[in-house]
């Protein structure tokens, strides 16, 4: 009966102890499973809430530091930080943690493989970070595709544009540069014209400052069109739509290098 006693006493404070610090480990481990569990669920969908915060920049000034990063990291991320550098300073977070620096790998159409001019994608990038991706829900009951639409007017201006239009303040290469026109936004076709046009090889300091001031000129545009968005004017110019009209993905400008070669689509039944 003692020892039953003894058994049913008020736990000692050592005890009581060892049962808090058991609870509060039990707690976090609770707290990091819920983060876990979190996570997990966030997989299938986004965490992310747009749009981001943006500031009104300056044209001129961010196609001189678009031209300047371009020796640094060439023309994709010379773009985004020609862009995100200002508004790490303007607004902070999220762009301040943003891995500008990481899309290097945009030179030349893509680690030289002549895809999409780096210019056009780091410009892409931009814009659809800043607005969202057009899966995102709707807003007010309006569906989010200006990020979307930015990219295709860029892409489109670009193919039409004679390139470069941007003249830096102090270029790294005084010889003038001659202008010519993609007609498309890749990498090869548009460097290859270029080439064609100006005599000048890929590693001449002429076909680098080409390329700087192109990304500076996108940079340019870029802004302009954001400006355009961040006061409620911006409207969509691009009328070229590759997959109703080719029934494919494709860019605007298949003939000029394929001929007869292009491969056809089954067209869908209407």
């Amino acid at each position: 009966m003692e020892k039953s006693e003894k058994t049913c006493h008020s736990p000692s404070r050592r005890q009581m102890m060892i049962g808090t610090a058991g609870v509060l480990a039990a707690g976090t481990v609770l707290t990091q499973l819920g983060g876990l569990l979190n996570s997990a669920h966030a997989v299938g969908g986004s965490t992310e809430k747009w749009p981001w915060r943006y500031e009104k920049l300056d044209p001129a000034k961010t196609a001189e530091i678009a031209y300047e990063e371009w020796y640094r990291v060439f023309c994709g991320a010379a773009v985004i930080n020609s862009i995100f550098s200002q508004l790490r300073e303007k607004v902070g977070e999220p762009y301040t943690s943003f891995p500008s620096d990481s899309f290097v790998f945009l030179e030349g159409g893509m680690v030289g493989w002549g895809m999409t001019c780096g210019s056009n994608a780091g410009a892409a990038i931009v814009a659809n970070t800043i607005i969202g991706p057009r899966i995102q829900p709707e807003i007010a009951g309006k569906k989010v595709t200006e990020g979307h639409e930015i990219t295709e007017d860029i892409f489109q201006w670009y193919s039409e544009a004679s390139m470069p239009i941007f003249v830096p303040k102090t270029p790294k290469v005084t010889t003038e540069l001659v202008k010519t026109k993609a007609e498309s936004p890749l990498c090869h076709v548009s460097v290859g014209k270029w080439m064609k046009a100006s005599g000048f090889p890929i590693g001449s300091p002429e076909r680098k400052d080409r390329c700087a001031r192109v990304a500076a000129s996108v940079a340019y545009h870029l802004v302009e069109l954001l400006n355009d968005w961040k006061d409620g004017k911006y409207k969509p110019t691009a009328t070229h739509k590759p997959v109703k009209e080719f029934g494919i993905t494709a860019q605007m400008n298949c003939m000029e290098c394929h001929g007869d070669n292009v491969p056809s689509a089954p067209m869908a039944k209407k």
